[in-house]
């Protein structure tokens, strides 16, 4: 048995997202005599396995259906490439939602003077894009 110390160190994640995730029963840590959380080896593979998965960028919902997946020896491949495709998409949408953020980013730095006069191109987009969202 380890304690949330050990764990925290072993799986690398911070002991507060490991009481998080207890809280969230994605693990479920015994309890010693004393009330402390007392982890087994499943619990740090658990553990290893969300900080990946949490890496790689799926939401806490994600983690839980892999988890249950990863659980159960009955689960077909297709399933986990179900979910991994999806994440893929939202991650290829956002790419494509930085390049456009870029895009216009960089063309109002190049537009500002950033000189001592008031007049900004870049604050004048803004609120021209403020003004359009009422």
């Amino acid at each position: 048995m380890m304690n949330i110390g050990d764990v925290a160190t072993l799986s690398g994640l911070p002991a507060k997202t490991i009481r998080y995730y207890e809280e969230i029963d994605l693990i479920k840590p015994l309890r010693d005599t004393n009330g402390y959380r007392a982890f087994r080896e499943t619990d740090l593979h658990k553990l290893a396995f969300l900080g990946r998965a949490r890496a790689l960028g799926f939401s806490i919902s994600d983690c839980r259906n892999l988890l249950e997946l990863y659980e159960d020896e009955s689960r077909t491949s297709a399933e986990v490439k179900g979910i991994a495709k999806l994440h893929l998409a939202q991650i290829e949408q956002k790419i494509v939602d930085l390049r456009e953020m870029h895009a216009t980013l960089s063309n109002l730095v190049a537009t500002c003077a950033g000189d001592d006069r008031p007049d900004c191109p870049i604050l004048q987009s803004l609120g021209a894009e403020a003004q359009s969202d009422r």
